[in-house]
C-alpha cells in the first residue's frame, strides 16, 4: 500500500485537484450550456453527496484494486501473463483494455435495474459541470469494487498501471463532465480519440435514446466500435437530467442518498425522439 500513498495520494490527488479547479474556473467563464439551477447550491449538494462515495473510493475501491494487482503478481493470472512483450507494450494494452471494461461497466449501470438505482443519482443532476463528476452514490462505488477488481485480475494489470489508469480515469471524468465551451474545431479533433464535454453532455440528456449512447470514459472509439456513438444533437437542444426526477426542489441531499432504496419511477418524457442525421458535434 506504500505505492498507493506515494502515487495516488502524493501525486494523483494534487493533480486531480488542480484539474478540478482549472475546469471549474474555465467553465464559469466559458459556459457550454446555460444553467438551470443555482451553481453554488448544486456545488454544496454534489459535494456532500460525494463524501461517502469519495471515502469508499479511497479506502475501499482503489486499495482493493491495488491489492488484487499485487496478489496477481504472484498468481500470474490474466491476459498480460499470456504473452511476453516489452513492458511499455503490456502496459499500453492493459490501460486500453481497462478503459474498455469501464465502458462495459457503464453500460451495465444503465441496463441492469439494480445498478441503475445507484447510477441514477449521478444522472438526476439537472445541470452538468465538473461537480457532477463527483456526484455518485456510495452504493455504486461498492458495486464497482467487484467488477473493476475482477477486471484488474482478468487483464493482469500491475499495481502501478492500476494507479496510473485511475488518475487518468478521474481526470478525464472531470473533463468530459465539465460545462467548458471549447472551440468546435478543437473539440472535434479531441473527440477523435477521447470523450469530450459535448459528447458526454448528450449522454446526460432527458431523452432516453440520447442517454443510451456515449458510454465511453477515456477513449471515445469504444462507442464508435459498438455503434453507441451519438454526436449530432446541438448542445442548446440538450436538456440535462432524468425526466421523472425533474423537480429540482425534491433533489435534496437526503433524497439523493435514499433514492436507490425507494421505488424508482418509470422513464417518461413527452418529447418525440426523432433526432437523426450526420454524425457530427454541433453547437
Amino acid at each position: 500500500m506504500e505505492k498507493l500513498r506515494a502515487i495516488f495520494d502524493s501525486i494523483g490527488t494534487p493533480v486531480l485537484m488542480v484539474v478540478f479547479a482549472t475546469l471549474f474556473i474555465i467553465e464559469g467563464r466559458r459556459q457550454l450550456r446555460k444553467r438551470v439551477q443555482s451553481r453554488w447550491h448544486r456545488i454544496f449538494i454534489n459535494f456532500v453527496v460525494s463524501l461517502p462515495a469519495f471515502t469508499l473510493l479511497r479506502l475501499l475501491l482503489i486499495p482493493a484494486m491495488v491489492w488484487l494487482a499485487v496478489q496477481n503478481e504472484g498468481w500470474h493470472f490474466g491476459l498480460n501473463y499470456l504473452y511476453n512483450l516489452p513492458a511499455w507494450a503490456e502496459a499500453a494494452i492493459a490501460f486500453i483494455l481497462l478503459d474498455y471494461t469501464n465502458y462495459c461497466w457503464h453500460i451495465l449501470n444503465h441496463k441492469i435495474p439494480l445498478l441503475w438505482r445507484f447510477h441514477l443519482v449521478h444522472h438526476t443532476d439537472a445541470d452538468l459541470d465538473v461537480t457532477t463528476a463527483i456526484r455518485f452514490h456510495f452504493g455504486e462505488i461498492i458495486g464497482s469494487v467487484f467488477f473493476r477488481g475482477a477486471a484488474v485480475v482478468v487483464l493482469g494489470a500491475t499495481p502501478l498501471l492500476v494507479l496510473i489508469y485511475e488518475i487518468v480515469f478521474e481526470a478525464c471524468t472531470q473533463f468530459h463532465h465539465s460545462n467548458m465551451k471549447l472551440p468546435l474545431k478543437v473539440e472535434k479533433a479531441l473527440n477523435i480519440l477521447m470523450v469530450t464535454p459535448r459528447m458526454h453532455g448528450i449522454h446526460h440528456s432527458v431523452v432516453r435514446s440520447e442517454t443510451d449512447s456515449n458510454y465511453s470514459v477515456i477513449f471515445s472509439f469504444w462507442d464508435r466500435i459498438h455503434r453507441t456513438m451519438n454526436l449530432h444533437i446541438p448542445q442548446q437542444q440538450v436538456v440535462i437530467g432524468v425526466p421523472m426526477y425533474s423537480n429540482h426542489q425534491e433533489l435534496t441531499i437526503g433524497f439523493l442518498l435514499k433514492l436507490p432504496f425507494t421505488k424508482i419511477r418509470a422513464w417518461k418524457l413527452n418529447v418525440p425522439e426523432e433526432n437523426s442525421g450526420k454524425e457530427e458535434i454541433r453547437y
